[in-house]
């Protein structure tokens, strides 16, 4: 829809840039072996601004390409080296001693049941509360299974224990620094409760431990983050549907009549903030792929929503910054409005100023899809369409 939009206009038959430095012809002054010729000859040579992209891309796609081929000829060689002259097994031995030495301990859930009793009763916090359950209980599944299957390592490498498919493949994980059971044929299990992620092993652990501290601060006095980092959840749309549901406790609409909106603020550190949002929630910790939220003097003049303070609207990428940052958003539970248009993905506004933003786990796109964010534009909202321009909750590094 959005390509009939930019080029099926009349201004096709009178100069219409199809790509920059290629106008359409004029039709009354060449026949079609006319047309033919001028394609051949006047065609910019293929590259992303051809089709709307920026030229990031084009960066991002042959990193990805470059990094996957790396990573191919890793796995075939076998990864840390000969194991038969001991470095691989130095690697899965030094590996394994590090993570478990980093593993932390699993959350005492009974103990947080006993204090979230009373809070789960409340309208302002039991969606909260159960929210964070339901976060500290996953995670223990992927915490014991991690020290399950390290302990089990351990054995098998001192000869106590049989070397099964499933400690092979955390081996073969270990060596090419692959977080375990990424891989669909292995039987490591790590992945199958992990969340949806590109990170290698190491970066992944790092993320885990970063998760299981805002778990810890959160299940510790139970109270609700005044900014939550939504990427760190396993399930992030949960969060989003307490915040509906507090909303619509407090305001009488019924639940399935409500949905959200996305505001960006002035804050660029989460820590700033001091007072929780009024009828939402703030949210950090985002990337932007194919454009950019300005900063400073460019992003004009700031306006409040709810008492919040928001500025800035879409901007061009810069060259070479292929997921820059985003300030704190303003994720805020609304009331369905009758002419929004319902779609797969989110109720549609249909506002040109509103570019309606898809939000993924992983620069994977596609299956990693969580919620879709409202974003200003000051331009054409094509643009932004035809640039792929989505946000992402964590980068693959």
């Amino acid at each position: 829809n959005t390509y009939l939009q930019v080029y099926q206009d009349p201004k096709l038959l009178d100069g219409l840039e199809l790509a920059p430095g290629f106008k359409s012809p004029n039709p009354e002054a060449l026949d079609y072996d006319g047309y033919i010729s001028y394609v051949n000859t006047a065609m910019p040579p293929e590259s992303p601004p051809l089709f709307g992209l920026h030229p990031n891309a084009e960066i991002g796609y042959l990193t990805s390409s470059t990094e996957n081929l790396f990573f191919k000829i890793l796995s075939i060689s076998g990864g840390g080296g000969d194991s038969g002259g001991g470095a691989g097994g130095d690697i899965v031995k030094d590996t394994m001693d590090n993570l478990m030495e980093r593993l932390p301990e699993s959350f005492g859930m009974v103990e947080i049941n006993l204090r979230a009793k009373e809070l789960l009763e409340s309208d302002t916090e039991g969606p909260f509360i159960v929210v964070v359950l339901q976060e500290c209980g996953r995670m223990n599944v992927l915490l014991n299974e991690i020290g399950k299957t390290l302990s089990d390592l351990d054995k098998g490498l001192k000869g106590q224990l049989n070397m099964t498919q499933a400690i092979e493949d955390l081996i073969a994980a270990f060596k090419i620094n692959q977080w375990p059971g990424r891989n669909p044929f292995s039987k490591c299990t790590w992945q199958k409760f992990a969340w949806a992620s590109q990170k290698n092993l190491m970066s992944q652990f790092a993320d885990m431990l970063a998760r299981v501290e805002q778990l810890v601060s959160w299940s510790d006095d139970l109270k609700t983050p005044i900014s939550i980092w939504l990427p760190g959840l396993f399930n992030p749309s949960s969060y989003l549907t307490a915040v509906q549901q507090v909303t619509a406790r407090a305001t009488g609409v019924a639940l399935d009549k409500m949905t959200t909106e996305t505001h960006v603020t002035s804050s660029w550190d989460h820590t700033e903030l001091t007072e929780p949002a009024v009828e939402g929630c703030y949210c950090h910790g985002f990337f932007m792929e194919g454009a950019r939220w300005p900063q400073g003097e460019d992003a004009g003049e700031a306006f409040v929503v709810s008492g919040t303070n928001c500025i800035g609207s879409l901007a061009e990428s810069r060259l070479k910054e292929l997921l820059p940052p985003m300030p704190v958003l303003y994720v805020k539970a609304v009331a369905i409005q009758p002419d929004w248009e319902p779609s797969p993905v989110g109720y549609l506004r249909g506002n040109p100023e509103i570019y309606e933003c898809p939000v993924y786990t992983t620069t994977f796109r596609g299956p990693t899809y969580v919620f879709l964010a409202t974003l200003r534009t000051e331009v054409p909202m094509h643009k932004w369409v035809l640039a792929a321009v989505a946000i992402m909750m964590q980068s693959d590094d």
